[in-house]
């Protein structure tokens, strides 16, 4: 609803006082890049891939979001936002805490994985860091609830190991997205500069499975745990 004008003129205001200012704009719906691009807002939430993050585990169905992915960022020039770092989120302060909309609370951590994988700025919504959970229809107290203290568990240690991946990671932060293996339960994506390769490989599903496609070399680090990983074969853990 803000008038373009406006908002190149709050860039350039912003800009002129100090270049770090980040502007984000709560979007829904519609073109994001009518107002994210070098003039307007540096982000804006990204809503097109927030309802596929969730309902690609409900369903088992790693297509919808892949699919969103690709439409939003993939390799083509015609693809919506490529290029963009858009802010990523599994919940927010409007919506079901993630830890209460998964079907099956043993998709919390592929899903997290998921989030600071794709392309963007991943975003956690303070308390879902350790699986507080609310409904929607429980109103705004309940999504908002104030904490006595945070809580820490396997999950909070676990985005942690994801955060710092990501921050030391540049493909994870700037690098390109090109979907490698895609099938209902398991899906593995590529992020990729000149530099570097980051493979994010997904399995949502009860049993190991072989994904076969080229890794391009033997072995790799595995950016959460920091040791070697073996790709002969392709197996993915459940």
């Amino acid at each position: 609803c803000l008038d373009c004008g406006f908002l190149k003129r709050l860039r350039a205001l912003c800009d002129g006082f100090n270049r770090d200012f980040f502007l984000i704009g709560e979007i829904i719906h519609g073109n994001y890049k009518e107002l994210v691009n070098g003039e307007m807002l540096h982000s804006c939430t990204n809503y097109q891939c927030y309802k596929g993050l969730y309902s690609s585990f409900n369903t088992m169905n790693m297509f919808e979001i892949v699919h969103s992915l690709l439409r939003m960022f993939g390799p083509e020039d015609w693809t919506v936002c490529r290029g963009e770092h858009l802010l990523n989120f599994a919940d927010n302060h409007d919506v079901t805490r993630i830890a209460s909309i998964l079907e099956n609370e043993n998709h919390i951590k592929p899903l997290y994985a998921m989030l600071f994988g794709m392309p963007g700025i991943p975003c956690v919504y303070y308390g879902s860091e350790w699986g507080a959970k609310a409904h929607k229809s429980e109103g705004d107290p309940a999504l908002r609830a104030c904490f006595d203290a945070p809580v820490e568990n396997e999950l909070t240690e676990y985005i942690g190991a994801l955060a710092k991946a990501h921050k030391s990671s540049r493909a994870l932060c700037c690098g390109d997205f090109k979907a490698v293996v895609l099938q209902n339960r398991y899906c593995i994506f590529e992020r990729r500069t000149e530099d570097e390769r980051v493979l994010v490989a997904i399995n949502a599903g009860d049993d190991t499975v072989t994904a076969h496609f080229d890794a391009g070399c033997g072995t790799a680090v595995d950016l959460i745990t920091g040791e070697k990983h073996d790709f002969g074969g392709g197996s993915l853990l459940p």
